[in-house]
C-alpha cells in the first residue's frame, strides 16, 4: 500500500508498559501497551482483547484524514473498534477474517456460556453487515461468511508467500547444521504457536515412531505458547532424543531454520473447524520450497496433494509415518516435491500478486483510494 502511494497507519500492541510510535518502511506504527501472552487463561485473554479494542478506538479517533480502516480479526473484538469509529467518525472499514470467531472457540468448547455465545455471534454478524467489504483467508471461511451475509461483497485472499524474502535452496547452512550436529539427517520442523489447538502431541508421536524405527530424522519444534512446558516434559518422559525445542524467533531466524529443514509440519487439533485455517507458516514453507506434512484435513490437505508437494498424516495413525516419509528420504523425489511447493507459492500465493488483487478488490468502492 505504501509503495503505490497510500499513507498507512498501523495500530498494534506490545508487552511494554508505554505507548510507542515508530516509522517502519514508510508505515506509521502505533504500539499500544497491552500485556498479552498465549498462556493466559480465557478471561485474561478476553480482557486483553477488550482493552486493545478500547485503546485502539481512542487512538483511531485522534488520527486525522483516515479514508478507510482495514481491520483484521482475530480476535473478533477488533470489530468493536471498527464499529465505534464508523459511528463516531463515519470511517468506512474493510473487515478481514483470518479465523472463524466465535465459531472456532465455541466448537472447541472454549466458549460455553450461552449469553457470551449469543453476544459473540451478534457482534460477528454486525461486523460483517456494517463492513464495506469483507476479506476471507480460506475457502471454508469464505463460504461461512457468504452464507451469513448473502449479497455482501466478500473476497477470498489467502495469506501471502513472500517469494522474495524466502528462497528455495538445495544448499543448507553448514554452520547451523554443525551447531545441531545434523550434517546428514533429514530435518522436519514445526514453526509457530504452541497452544491447545496446535495439538503438537501428534508431532511427538512422529518423533517416537521415527526413533523406534531408527530413522535418521531430526525434529525441531520452534515457537512458544501455553503448551510448551507440557510438551517438553512429555518429550522427556518419553525419552525422545531426536527432537529439539527452540524459542520463538523473528522472520530472519525462521528463514535460517527453514533453510536447513527438508519438511515443514502443519498441526492442528482434530476438529472440523480447524480445517478452515490459513496458517502463515504454511505459506512461508511453500515459498522456501519445503515438503509439507499436515495432520489436518480440509483445503490445505487438498492443496498439497493436488500440487504434489506434501502429504496428509493421519494424527491417530502415527505408525503410517514411516511408510509415508520413506520415499522422500530419496533426495531426487524430495527435490521434485520441494520444487512443486515453490511453484505453488509463486503461481498462487506470491505476495506481490496477492497484494495487487487485494487493492483491486478494495479500490472500486473508493475512487479516491487508487492503486
Amino acid at each position: 500500500m505504501v509503495n503505490v502511494g497510500h499513507h498507512v497507519e498501523m495500530i498494534t500492541s506490545h508487552n511494554r508498559n508505554q505507548y510507542i510510535r515508530k516509522d517502519i518502511e514508510g508505515i506509521t506504527v502505533h504500539y499500544l501497551p497491552i500485556t498479552y501472552y498465549n498462556h493466559f487463561g480465557y478471561l485474561r485473554r478476553l480482557y486483553a482483547f477488550l482493552l486493545f479494542a478500547h485503546k485502539a478506538y481512542h487512538l483511531g479517533k485522534k488520527l486525522k484524514n483516515i479514508d478507510l480502516a482495514y481491520v483484521t480479526s482475530t480476535p473478533l473484538t477488533v470489530a468493536l473498534t471498527a464499529l465505534r469509529l464508523k459511528h463516531k467518525k463515519r470511517t468506512p472499514y474493510v473487515f478481514e477474517v483470518r479465523d472463524l470467531w466465535p465459531e472456532a472457540p465455541i466448537r472447541l468448547g472454549e466458549i460455553r456460556n450461552v449469553f457470551i455465545k449469543a453476544i459473540s455471534r451478534k457482534l460477528e454478524l454486525t461486523a460483517y453487515r456494517k463492513a464495506e467489504r469483507i476479506v476471507t483467508l480460506s475457502p471454508g471461511i469464505y463460504e461461512h461468511v457468504s452464507n451469513l451475509v448473502p449479497g455482501k461483497s466478500v473476497y477470498l485472499c489467502p495469506n501471502f508467500s513472500d517469494c522474495t524474502f524466502f528462497q528455495r535452496t538445495d544448499r543448507k547452512n553448514e554452520t547451523l547444521l554443525k551447531k545441531h550436529g545434523i550434517m546428514n539427517a533429514f530435518v522436519i520442523s514445526y514453526f509457530g504457536a504452541i497452544g491447545k489447538v496446535n495439538a503438537l502431541e501428534y508431532f511427538l508421536d512422529l518423533v517416537k515412531v521415527s526413533e523406534d524405527h531408527e530413522m535418521d530424522i531430526k525434529f525441531f519444534l520452534i515457537g512458544d505458547g501455553a503448551k510448551l512446558t507440557r510438551l517438553r516434559k512429555l518429550a522427556e518422559h518419553r525419552k525422545l532424543k531426536t527432537i529439539e525445542f527452540i524459542p520463538h524467533m523473528d522472520k530472519l531466524g525462521l528463514k535460517e531454520y527453514l533453510s536447513i529443514s527438508d519438511a515443514a509440519y502443519i498441526s492442528f487439533i482434530n476438529n472440523p473447524v480447524m480445517e478452515l485455517n490459513s496458517p502463515n507458516k504454511f505459506f512461508d514453507a511453500l515459498a522456501s520450497g519445503k515438503l509439507i506434512i499436515t495432520n489436518t484435513k480440509g483445503w490445505i490437505r487438498d492443496l498439497i496433494e493436488e500440487n504434489e508437494c506434501g502429504f496428509y498424516m493421519d494424527p491417530d495413525s502415527p505408525e503410517e509415518f514411516i511408510t509415508r516419509i520413506k520415499p522422500f528420504m530419496n533426495k531426487l523425489k524430495l527435490q521434485i516435491q520441494q520444487g512443486q511447493a515453490r511453484h505453488l507459492a509463486e503461481e498462487s500465493f506470491d505476495k506481490d500478486k496477492q497484494v495487487k488483487k487485494l487493492l483491486d478488490f478494495i479500490n472500486p468502492k473508493y475512487p479516491d483510494f487508487e492503486a
